[in-house]
């Protein structure tokens, strides 16, 4: 009896068990990590609310047998998120725009929050609002002239950092949400005109593997 042929088919078993294994986990393992981070992020401002309520108010919510504040599951998301449309909302009346302003400019000139402040606003600006910075995606060459990276491009000019016919691009590091700043002359920026900001992004984040539709 040959030896080989009777250990190919389980070599073979064992092979396709760990294909099917693979390909299973491909599947499950984006959508699990995708609904933990859903429901976890869900659960968080969910309980923002009661907590800050209970903080002040205790008497409103009031800790169960196990030491947990007593909630309907769902109305803290729920308020929060009415809150967060309702300022957005009332923000673009004139007046009241101006009060934020006036407040915003108070909270950038107070010592020690201001860091703060700015960080948050300049990042969460970046993405959304009407100065966001992500919008104009690139091909920069920093490591050598005929190597590409995929990035955004921030600053149109480097003339407050005394080079003028330089822009400011920055690239995302795959598989993080870090990232650098380089700043490069103009001529070895590429725009990327028919490439969309999430599709660049998606595909700087996924290091390459995500495919460009156009």
């Amino acid at each position: 009896m040959d030896i080989n042929n009777v250990k190919d088919p389980l070599r073979f078993r064992w092979r396709q068990l760990l294909n099917y294994f693979f390909q299973g986990l491909i599947i499950l393992a984006p959508i699990t990590i995708t609904a933990w981070a859903v429901v976890s992020l869900f659960m968080y401002i969910d309980n923002i609310l009661p907590n800050f309520i209970h903080s002040i108010f205790p008497v409103f919510y009031k800790p169960d047998e196990n030491g947990d504040i007593e909630k309907i599951p769902g109305v803290g998301f729920l308020v929060i998120t009415v809150i967060i449309i309702l300022v957005g909302y009332v923000s673009t009346s004139y007046i009241v725009g101006k009060i934020v302003d006036f407040f915003g400019h108070l909270l950038e000139r107070t010592p020690g929050i201001k860091f703060i402040y700015t960080a948050v606003k300049d990042f969460l600006e970046a993405f959304a609002g009407e100065k966001r910075k992500f919008d104009k995606p690139v091909l920069v060459s920093v490591d050598a002239p005929d190597v590409w990276r995929v990035g955004f491009m921030t600053q149109e000019s480097g003339a407050k950092l005394s080079l003028a016919d330089h822009v400011v691009v920055y690239v995302p590091h795959s598989y993080a949400v870090s990232g650098i700043v380089y700043i490069v002359p103009i001529e070895k920026v590429k725009l990327l005109h028919d490439v969309s900001s999430t599709e660049a992004m998606k595909f700087a984040l996924s290091g390459g593997v995500a495919e460009l539709t156009h």
